[in-house]
């Protein structure tokens, strides 16, 4: 077992730390995370191009969100690329309870305007948490090589979590982005402590 990173989960604002057991269950087969890391950086390009796609008149969110497009498609095949040189297999997309289950607690029917708040939280969210687990990967693997590896895509999430933030911050007043991710936060936790524990999952 690891032990817990309060400074890190602090630091993003996370409210429940990813129970200490989760990386020695990740190492066991390197093959299942994988697979599971890189259909998470395709989700993660490809709901930056639907943002831009359902908000072409949001300016800077266009043009801070292109180059995030590219770099999640980097991302994406050098998780090909780390299976490829293990031989390992990229196996079959998987239901995402984490992700889904942030969805249910979105705000729905409310307007494009607060649609757009929502997301933008979401993403943010998600980017804080694949933040703290890659720092974990990153300092606990047994693989030197691999703890390199996952401290770059550390430093990657932790950028975008802070742009995503900022976007939301930009069109809307903060008392309200703040308030509404102190609610995220909350409910985030809730859905964690809810959810079983497998090292097959990034989230």
């Amino acid at each position: 077992m690891q032990p817990h990173t309060p400074a890190t989960v602090q630091m993003l604002n996370l409210q429940l730390p990813t129970d200490p057991r989760w990386v020695n269950l990740a190492e066991m087969d390197l093959e299942e995370i994988l697979t599971d890391h890189a259909y998470c950086e395709q989700k993660a390009a490809t709901s930056c191009i639907s943002l831009i796609q359902g908000y072409p008149d949001r300016e800077e969110l266009v043009r801070e969100l292109a180059p995030i497009v590219t770099e999640e498609w980097g991302h994406f095949r050098a998780v090909l690329a780390e299976l490829d040189r293990r031989g390992l297999k990229l196996g079959r997309q998987r239901k995402d309870e984490y992700v889904n289950g942030l969805l249910d607690f979105s705000r729905k029917g409310r307007g494009r305007d607060d649609a757009l708040l929502e997301r933008l939280l979401i993403f943010a969210l998600i980017e804080a948490r694949s933040c703290e687990r890659f720092r974990l990967m990153s300092l606990y693997v047994t693989d030197a090589e691999l703890r390199a590896w996952y401290h770059k895509f550390m430093v990657a999430e932790a950028g975008h979590y802070v742009l995503f933030i900022e976007l939301a911050r930009k069109y809307f007043e903060r008392d309200r982005v703040d308030t509404r991710w102190k609610e995220y936060l909350a409910f985030e936790a809730e859905l964690l402590q809810g959810m079983e524990v497998r090292g097959d999952r990034m989230h």
